[in-house]
């Protein structure tokens, strides 16, 4: 009965003096441990402090970068007096629609203009993976399997959804490359039916992405299992500096006829962060069911925001539909993924010089992004409180914060933490 009484106490309205505290049972949350390191970084007064958790492109100076032809197109749209800042339509900007649809799957692709392809725009790549959860649970309610590691927000956003989740294996950590043999036999077990997020290059948070072979396996296998693919596309030609390339996966599942979902951004690739700029498309079996697809979805998005943010969108459509802004663009595109690359050989020459124990072939052959080191939880927490080198405890960090003045001190920082802490 005091039990009782304590428990009913601690649920209890408390006054104060605004009134009653309605939510005093309200427990603290976690902090978001990306967003943390951030936040540590910032609070950091070493000088030789470096930012290798956030995720987002840097410069060789290690500064934010605005791609040129955004800013261009940016001036022209503010320039333009015919614009307005009225509501979008709840599908989305026209322009950003198409060109969207056409980075996904290719300018000459059959479905680009086919009718069985919807496509919405959405708030970046998290607003596309939190409608498309919501549609799928009303609509498919099966469980949903992610990569095991995966970005640290897909576990959050599908169960903020109410889609049972579950693993399929990803990484091998003794050879830092893909165990495909444990990801077949994941999927091959997988229960008919399920979903199945996939991430379409440049893995967040390994870097480790499967062959065009590897591809054609893992969709055999979706394919016997009844298996219903779901892309990620955070990364298209920020892995090789390439759509068609960084898209294989997905145009080798629209080939063997898949019915799938896709969740697009262009926060890394336009370098459109803030503005929120991303896409989701859903490739049906035919043009009918396509239309009640996209009424469905939009009640989706109708409940959540409405309609989404017209900047960003009209940006990144009048650099899409314009073939000389799109070229200008991927030209961009290009330098910026052969910087990161250059980074990571970089890396992997002066852990190699400095003797740093280990093979580090696995910093040069991963993609993207990110690189996993295999670093242990307290090496990477000796990374930050003894070298002011901010990275995630899983030892991954983000390449584009490696710039040609901090290579060599992250590489140094890399060989002591490896000689001297387990």
């Amino acid at each position: 009965m005091e039990r009782l009484e304590q428990i009913n106490q601690h649920f209890a309205p408390q006054a104060t003096k605004f009134g009653v505290n309605n939510f005093v049972h309200v427990q603290q949350a976690p902090a978001d441990p990306i967003l943390s390191l951030t936040t540590g970084f910032k609070n950091d007064k070493d000088p030789k402090k470096v930012n290798l958790g956030v995720g987002a492109y840097r410069d060789n100076n290690g500064k934010p970068y605005v791609f040129p032809i955004v800013k261009k197109v940016e001036q022209q749209i503010v320039n333009d007096p015919t614009l307005d800042k009225e509501y979008a339509p709840i599908e989305g900007v026209a322009d950003f629609i198409t060109g969207s649809r056409q980075v996904a799957f290719g300018w000459d692709h059959p479905d680009v203009n086919s009718g069985r392809v919807v496509t919405c725009q959405t708030l970046s790549g998290t607003g596309a993976l939190k409608v498309v959860g919501d549609f799928l649970k009303k609509f498919r309610n099966a469980p949903i399997y992610i990569s095991k590691p995966t970005w640290a927000n897909h576990n959050a956003i599908f169960q903020s959804s109410g889609l049972e989740v579950r693993e399929y294996t990803y990484y091998c950590p003794k050879s830092k490359g893909l165990n495909l043999d444990g990801m077949l036999k994941d999927l091959a077990n997988a229960q008919p039916g399920s979903i199945v997020l996939l991430h379409a290059c440049a893995h967040n948070p390994t870097g480790v992405d499967p062959t065009p072979e590897q591809w054609h396996k893992i969709a055999q296998v979706m394919k016997e299992n009844d298996l219903f693919p779901y892309f990620d596309v955070a990364y298209q030609g920020f892995a090789s500096g390439d759509l068609a390339t960084d898209g294989y996966g997905m145009s080798h599942f629209i080939k063997e006829g898949f019915q799938m979902v896709i969740a697009q951004s262009f926060a890394k690739t336009m370098g459109l962060y803030g503005e929120r700029t991303g896409a989701l498309h859903v490739v049906c079996s035919d043009n009918a069911t396509a239309e009640k697809v996209l009424s469905q979805v939009k009640i989706v998005i109708r409940s959540n925001y409405s309609s989404p943010p017209v900047h960003g969108a009209r940006i990144a459509g009048k650099i899409l539909t314009n073939p000389e802004n799109r070229a200008q663009w991927l030209t961009e595109l290009k330098a910026v993924t052969e910087r990161m690359n250059s980074m990571r050989h970089a890396l992997k020459a002066s852990l190699v010089k400095n003797g740093c124990k280990g093979n580090w072939d696995h910093v040069t052959s991963q993609i993207g992004m990110f690189s996993f080191l295999g670093l242990t939880v307290k090496q990477c927490e000796t990374m930050i409180s003894k070298h002011h080198i901010y990275m995630t405890s899983n030892g991954r960090i983000s390449v584009a914060g490696l710039t040609t003045a901090n290579v060599d001190y992250v590489a140094n920082a890399i060989k002591d933490v490896v000689d001297n802490v387990q």
